[in-house]
């Protein structure tokens, strides 16, 4: 423990020590990013709401077109928050970046497959 009683060069010792943490050749555990994870989150949100806008879709034959046009620009708004979230993702120190690395193409990819839909129905 770091107290009273230790010399400095003790006290140096140990904080090193917990520096370097528990694993295998003093390689400490990183955590997820926290903005990387909400972007994962809000990109899994965003494809289920465009599939089930989707679907709904489909059952009503296109009788809907009001009422899915407005759930889904939420789902657009999801992605390009996801989007941001994962950029931000990566500024955070000492943190894994696995979850950004995930949230960035997935959103893109949800936020091209609305356009892609969008575009389809002005034809």
């Amino acid at each position: 423990m770091f107290g009273i009683g230790k010399s400095a060069e003790q006290r140096q010792k140990e904080k090193e020590r917990k520096k370097r943490g528990t694993r295998k050749y003093g390689q400490a555990n990183l955590k997820p990013s926290r903005q990387g994870v909400i972007s994962c989150i809000s990109a899994a949100w965003a494809f289920v709401i465009m599939l089930g806008c989707i679907l709904y879709a489909f059952i009503a034959r296109g009788e809907a077109a009001g009422v899915v046009g407005g759930i889904v620009i939420f789902s657009l708004l999801l992605s390009i928050y996801g989007i941001r979230a994962a950029i931000r993702g990566f500024k955070e120190r000492d943190r894994s970046y696995l979850p950004c690395k995930i949230g960035l193409p997935v959103n893109a990819a949800a936020l091209i497959l609305f356009l892609a839909i969008y575009i389809g129905g002005l034809r």
